[in-house]
Formats: structure tokens, sequence, C-alpha cells
């Protein structure tokens, strides 16, 4: 049975006092409810991940970094290391978010990369993947995902694997309001099982969890959650007001 796990990806948004506030909001909310019976975590902006880190001990909430990079130290000005996110308390890592893709430019070898070298850092990587509007309305959604499962999770064994979250996430309908419907989404869903199994094995890709990311809120999330292979939820605007996130967490749990 795979346990139900719900993040909310603040992007760049939030400052050091809301980013605080907002953590405790959650955690205080969701009390009972995560780590229980469904894991929850925050990704904050790398400026406030310790204070996070903080405001959520002993709660139940883990805490995620919205990127890193793939060498363990070294001159690479700006960049973060695995090491010094697991250093400050984070659990999970984004590898591969579409924005890290289509606005800055990440090629899908360099999201390979920071994937293996966030499991070698002893962090949980959630690889992104999904297709522009372009690419579905072209009938190309299976082929863009799976080129992009094969080079996020290429050199990794099946005993590696298992730390990796999948987040499947159309790009045409990330904050643009539109999303997925919950079919959709499945088929998507349905396919990635079936790639990883072929890639893997059927046992590691049905214990693989696969989130759906992509103006996922509120008022949809029980829809999507009630499908067989949607096993959360990746959320962006929805996750940056407390009560709104929590409900997403209740929906999922």
């Amino acid at each position: 049975m795979r346990k139900p796990f719900v993040a909310g990806n603040w992007k760049m948004n939030t400052d050091s006092h809301s980013s605080v506030e907002l953590a405790q909001a959650v955690a205080n909310s969701a009390s009972g409810l995560a780590g229980d019976k469904v894991n929850v975590a925050l990704i904050p902006p790398f400026v406030y991940l310790q204070s996070v880190v903080k405001a959520v001990k002993s709660t139940g909430v883990s805490v995620g970094a919205q990127d890193l990079y793939f060498e363990a130290k070294g001159a690479f000005t700006g960049e973060i290391s695995p090491a010094m996110l697991k250093d400050i308390g984070c659990n999970y890592v984004l590898c591969g978010h579409s924005e890290r893709r289509h606005v800055i430019g990440e090629s899908d070898e360099l999201v390979g990369k920071k994937v293996t070298a966030a499991i070698g850092g002893g962090l949980l990587p959630i690889l992104c993947v999904g297709e522009l509007l372009a690419e579905r309305d072209g009938g190309q959604t299976e082929a863009v995902v799976a080129r992009q499962l094969k080079a996020g999770l290429a050199g990794l064994s099946a005993d590696k694997m298992s730390a990796v979250t999948i987040a499947y996430e159309p790009v045409w309908a990330i904050g643009t309001g539109r999303t997925a419907t919950p079919q959709q989404a499945q088929e998507v869903h349905v396919f990635i099982r079936r790639f990883l199994a072929g890639m893997f094995n059927e046992k590691l890709a049905a214990e693989i969890r696969i989130q759906y990311g992509g103006s996922a809120n509120a008022g949809n999330a029980k829809d999507l959650m009630a499908q067989a292979d949607v096993d959360g939820l990746l959320v962006g605007g929805a996750s940056l007001k407390a009560e709104d996130f929590v409900k997403i967490i209740q929906a999922a749990a």
C-alpha cells in the first residue's frame, strides 16, 4: 500500500517571517495526519530552509529543497550540494521541475545527474516529468515522459530507485489554472508505472509513488487522489495558503 505524499513547492515566494508562519500553521493544522496517514513536505526557497526545518521539527512534516547541484563541493558559485541540504535537515529535493527545465534550461541529462547525486547524498529526490502544451497536442506526451524518465533515472539500480518519487506535471497545467482531468492524470500515471516496470521490474513499479502536479488545489485534490495510480500531489500556488494546503492534505489522507 503506497502512503499518500503531498509536497508544497513554494517556488520564489515568502519571506523570513511568512515562511515560518506558514510552516507552523501547516504543521499545527495537519497534526495527526502528517507522517502517520500521509507524508507531507514543505519546499521553501533555499534561504528559508533552516528556519522552516526548525519550525516543523518533531511535527511529522518534512522539508525539501527546490534544487541542488550534482557535485559534492568545489568552485561552483551559487550552487548548493546534497551534503549542505542534508546538513541543515532536508529530506527531499526536487529534480527537474518544469521551471528548471524550461525557464532555466536544464537538460534531461543534467537532471539525471542531480537525481543520482541526491540519492548518493542521502536525500529523497522527487523527479519531475511532463510535457508542454504543443507536445500534448501533438500526441507526444508518452514519448516526452519516457525520454525524461530514461535520462532522469539513468544508471540507477532498483535498490536506489526505491528512494525516488516521480511527479507528473503537465507543463501546460502549471500556474495556468488549467488542470489535467483526473482521467488524463491517471492515464499518464499508468504509463509511467508501466515504463518503470519495463526499466526496472513490476514489484518496484507497483511500489513507487507517483504524484500529480499541475494546478492541484483544494477543489480538485479529492478527485485527483481518487485515481488508482495517483499517489499524491505536488502543489504550487495552493501550498502558499495554510488553509488550502491542509485541505489538500486531508483529501490525500
